[in-house]
């Protein structure tokens, strides 16, 4: 079985529109966008593919960092942006749609978010 080998492609968040600018006129559809908690904040990847080839665009960010939509771009980015904002708290500029907070309804407010998580988690180690 091979595997096939993902390109990352880490980038400033400043740059991120005109790299999925760029993605989007070579071709290739947005497959998902994911972010997770990790130790600098958090990394938001933006995954496409072309030809059953994929690449991700890679960004860290902090708590406070404002992220660019890129549903101006790939329409459809909005629902991963809301759920972005509904679980971690992270505010994304300029959707086309914005549910302003209310996609998701959790008993936590922004759930993942990392102070909720290291905080509140019940499933984290004491």
């Amino acid at each position: 079985m091979t595997i096939e080998e993902q390109t990352i492609i880490p980038i400033p968040v400043s740059e991120l529109v005109s790299h999925v600018e760029k993605m989007k006129k070579d071709g290739n559809r947005l497959v998902q966008i994911g972010c997770t908690g990790v130790e600098e904040g958090y990394e938001i990847n933006y995954s496409f593919d072309k030809d059953y080839k994929f690449q991700n665009l890679r960004i860290l960010i902090k708590q406070d960092t404002i992220v660019p939509s890129i549903s101006s771009v790939y329409w459809g980015a909005f629902i991963y942006e809301n759920e972005i904002h509904d679980l971690f708290g992270i505010t994304v500029a300029g959707m086309n749609i914005d549910f302003k907070g209310t996609l998701y309804k959790t008993a936590v407010k922004y759930p993942f978010s990392i102070p909720t998580f290291k905080e509140d988690n019940p499933c984290q180690n004491k």
